[in-house]
């Protein structure tokens, strides 16, 4: 069989995926059930894998949907708990005290809290924590979801302290005998990928801000999302520098945790003292809830009238959150980790293959979300009565995620459970990125980023994307010629680029919110920050690995001069577009 004819066939289950729930907009309970099926087909009857790998590989799906599941139903609950205590009530207060500005609070939220809590826990805790706090206080579910979604790029490489390069990448390397030390690859590796992140991500917090705009205010208008340009990259500067130093000087630990903590740090009380703020009069907000889009609400409704309005102080309003940063911490960063990862339920050799699933429960940010949501109900004075509500109400809506997730994750599991075949062919994600070399040629570095991004969209995962192509990446550099430690850093960019786009964080985040069914109107509007950040990583890649020999302007450089033109040119014009804006609503 043709390469490119098996790498179409590779690409099967992705096109299913990008057909239905993308293109047609199909729930992904719909759409998911029929990329599993397609996936299984592809690897029973054309990669010929036996039958006990496939059903082991489905299981092992269903057992990290269940991890994932748990997950959902510890941060619904700490949100339903701080909604029946009143909590809730005093951090909209606590926000709005700020401004009511509901691009500022996006910033803060999603970009600097979301990258904090990137930095201690990953693995899609950020949406977990941040999206429903968003929809806390009155962003439309579908906006808190887009928006947890849109941060998933430049703190992601260096999650949960480190995870997708130290595991990822380290582990995707190993097997190369020309790395004598791993851990000092990954430690200088670690500077590059930062580098790059730190430049594309300048624009993050204005993508963030544009899109909130642009989708989900009355006027349906980017412009106003570009009226708090100053302020958007600021809070990106405040975040990306400090992470850029962390890397080259601590490794590949820190970045994204001390930088959106020094961000908050610098960026919250420069907002309260009106640093580069809207003035009153400019001041954004979405519509009355009455007037949004049907597609925007969640089934997680949050009660309008609060009996508990006012009971609770700012400090134990904000108590859980802080517990839960500080328990996310010790779990990962002393030997209390250790302690909770020793009870591992596993299930090993599934159906007598080399699959084994996996569950450190006590691990799970999911059973830290419960733990402070129980202390809650204790510091916050709950009645019983209240806290059996947050409970119910929370298992109502794990239970309506549960469909998705059961296909996605098995079909995920499928597709990277495909070596080892009677056929002898490789495994499908590496079958699709040799197939992209090939093509490419010497200007692949501009799409490795795209091929890290493929590996999370299917995986979920920029470490497990790591894992499956650092070592490929290393070698397209070596055949092409280049810096391969450049490749490699390209790849942990857009893996970390990928996550927003990938398809069980965008299941898992919108359950959170009760926005189940909708998954595919997500994915469509994160595919534009995603391609941004991917074709602009790539091409200083490019740029970087071939101005010795091409020269300063590059196909690379000229890329990303144009990526940043236009963007430029939209600030630069904006006032105008701006006061076309207001004649038209005066009219």
């Amino acid at each position: 069989m043709g390469n490119g004819i098996l790498a179409f066939l590779a690409l099967l289950p992705i096109i299913v995926v990008a057909v239905f729930l993308v293109g047609l907009k199909w729930p992904a309970s719909k759409a998911m059930p029929i990329s599993f099926i397609v996936a299984v087909l592809l690897a029973l009857f054309v990669w010929d894998v036996a039958f006990p790998q496939v059903a082991a590989a489905s299981v092992n799906g269903l057992i990290v949907a269940v991890t994932l599941l748990f997950i959902i139903f510890g941060a619904i609950l700490l949100l339903n708990t701080l909604q029946e205590s009143g909590g809730l009530h005093t951090i909209r207060r606590g926000f709005t005290d700020i401004t009511p500005d509901r691009r500022i609070q996006v910033i803060i939220i999603a970009w600097l809290f979301g990258s904090f809590i990137e930095g201690s826990a990953g693995f899609g805790t950020p949406a977990a924590v941040a999206v429903p706090l968003m929809v806390g206080l009155g962003f439309p579910a579908m906006a808190a979801v887009v928006s947890g979604m849109v941060i998933q790029s430049t703190p992601v490489s260096f999650g949960a302290v480190g995870t997708p390069i130290i595991v990822g990448v380290g582990s995707g390397v190993e097997p190369l005998t020309q790395i004598s030390d791993v851990s000092g690859f990954v430690f200088g590796v670690a500077g590059k990928i930062a580098l790059v992140h730190a430049i594309a991500g300048i624009l993050i917090p204005l993508f963030l801000v544009g899109i909130l705009t642009r989708f989900f205010g009355k006027n349906k208008s980017f412009s106003e999302g570009l009226q708090v340009w100053k302020f958007a990259i600021f809070a990106s500067l405040a975040m990306t520098l400090p992470y850029v130093l962390v890397a080259y000087l601590l490794g590949p630990e820190f970045p994204a945790l001390i930088g959106g903590l020094i961000g908050l740090l610098i960026v919250v009380p420069a907002a309260k003292k009106g640093f580069l703020m809207p003035k009153k009069d400019q001041y954004w907000d979405f519509e009355p809830k009455d007037r949004w889009d049907p597609l925007w609400n969640g089934k997680v409704e949050l009660k309008q009238s609060d009996i508990n309005a006012g009971k609770i102080s700012m400090w134990r309003a904000w108590t859980p959150y802080v517990l839960i940063a500080v328990l996310l911490l010790v779990s990962r960063l002393t030997v209390v980790g250790d302690w909770l990862q020793s009870v591992n339920l596993t299930l090993p050799h599934i159906f007598g293959t080399d699959i084994t699933a996996e569950w450190e429960i006590l691990f799970s940010p999911g059973f830290i979300f419960i733990v402070v949501a129980v202390l809650t109900y204790f510091m916050h004075g709950m009645k019983g009565y209240e806290f059996a509500s947050a409970w119910k109400d929370s298992g109502k809506t794990m239970i309506s995620a549960s469909t998705a997730l059961v296909f996605t994750v098995p079909m995920v599991q499928v597709f990277l459970n495909t070596d080892g075949g009677a056929a002898g062919f490789q495994e499908m994600p590496l079958v699709l990125a040799e197939a992209v070399a090939d093509l490419a040629g010497s200007v692949y570095p501009i799409f490795a980023t795209f091929i890290g991004g493929l590996g999370a969209f299917v995986a979920g995962s920029n470490t497990i994307s790591n894992m499956m192509f650092s070592l490929f990446q290393f070698g397209v550099g070596e055949r092409i010629g280049g810096d391969p430690t450049w490749m490699v850093a390209l790849q942990a960019v857009g893996g970390a680029a990928g996550n927003m786009i990938c398809v069980h964080n965008v299941v898992a985040a919108s359950a959170v919110v009760g926005l189940v069914g909708k998954e595919g109107h997500v994915i469509r509007k994160t595919l534009i920050p995603f391609v941004y950040y991917a074709l602009l990583a790539g091409s200083i890649g490019y740029s970087i690995m071939w101005t010795a020999d091409k020269g300063i302007f590059n196909i690379g450089s000229i890329l990303a001069i144009i990526i940043w033109g236009i963007a430029i040119y939209f600030i630069a014009t904006n006032n105008k577009r701006l006061a076309a804006l207001d004649k038209k609503n005066i009219a």
